[in-house]
């Protein structure tokens, strides 16, 4: 569900920016707007930050092999700190410098309700792909704030595209007010410092992604409830009580399980292997990423110190 919401999350911002991207590049040769051209860059950004997200997705299958035995999964990570470091260079360094150069060189625009009229329908097919994003967000970050699925999704393609779209959007409206200002007043400096705004939001998202990104590629463990869950499943049955337990995301999909656990006393060896069995089975039906399980069994040398 997650995967498939995240394609079509993806799909959606893909072929929005690559429609809004020609027409806001049609609108600058019209009205030599520097927003239009800061929010033309940003959207060809944005519509290959798409491609690369599918690319992750599509060589995150691969069957797992001898110099990669955990397989592929963080080329999604991979992909997604990619993305977030092209929008910080192609979308908010671009903004800036074009913004800093038309503010130290302020030319009029020409044709400027060509520009207005290309805004207004990039911020219609915009606000399509930031509410798909918002649908397939909702499916899997339960009752989490929209701040705190940011930062604890495993999964990064939807924070990936909630905020590439959450910040589009808002730079279309400060292009629409820089153009609108600079129109109703004559002063070309409002669209300059349009574009400079455009820059310092994209900035600011592009910080926010990276830090998460490299957060995921060097590896996450399981969340504070998974990581609960967890512990509550081992330490049943036959298991006295999880002694120590390290877990990591090697995949969006696919967590790893290593821990061990402290047994009854008195356990013969088939009840031992069958104890860690069905712990694991427990793990798997509460918490599905967890694929690859590693348990060792031992004694619980504190109660044993106590007799």
């Amino acid at each position: 569900m997650a995967a498939n919401g995240g394609t079509k999350a993806i799909l959606a911002a893909l072929f929005a920016n690559a429609g809004i991207a020609t027409a806001k590049f049609v609108g600058f040769l019209i009205t030599g707007s520097s927003s239009m051209l800061a929010e033309s860059v940003h959207s060809v950004a944005d519509t290959s930050n798409q491609g690369l997200l599918l690319l992750g997705q599509k060589t995150s299958q691969r069957k797992a092999t001898k110099e990669h035995p955990f397989g592929f999964g963080r080329d999604r990570y991979f992909y997604s700190f990619i993305v977030a470091l092209m929008l910080f260079t192609l979308g908010a360094a671009f903004a800036l410098y074009e913004g800093i150069h038309k503010l130290q060189e302020p030319e009029a625009l020409t044709s400027p309700m060509v520009a207005v009229v290309i805004l207004v329908v990039a911020i219609g097919l915009e606000t399509y792909s930031f509410y798909t994003a918002i649908v397939e967000s909702k499916k899997i970050k339960g009752d989490a704030s929209w701040w705190g699925f940011i930062r604890q999704s495993r999964t990064p393609e939807l924070p990936v595209v909630l905020l590439e779209d959450a910040g589009a959007l808002f730079g279309l409206v400060l292009a629409l007010f820089g153009v609108g200002l600079s129109t109703i007043t004559g002063d070309p400096v409002f669209d300059a410092l349009g574009t400079i705004c455009i820059g310092v939001l994209l900035g600011v998202i592009a910080i926010i992604l990276i830090i998460e990104m490299k957060s995921l590629l060097i590896g996450e463990g399981a969340t504070d409830t998974e990581l609960r869950t967890i512990e509550d499943e081992l330490a049943a049955g036959k298991v006295e009580r999880v002694i120590h337990i390290r877990t990591q995301y090697i995949g969006p999909d696919e967590l790893l399980v290593a821990a061990k656990l402290a047994m009854r006393p008195g356990l013969e060896l088939a009840e031992v292997a069958q104890a860690i069995d069905d712990a694991e089975q427990r793990v798997r039906g509460k918490v599905p990423a967890a694929r690859l399980i590693y348990l060792e069994p031992d004694l619980d040398r504190n109660l044993a110190n106590r007799h």
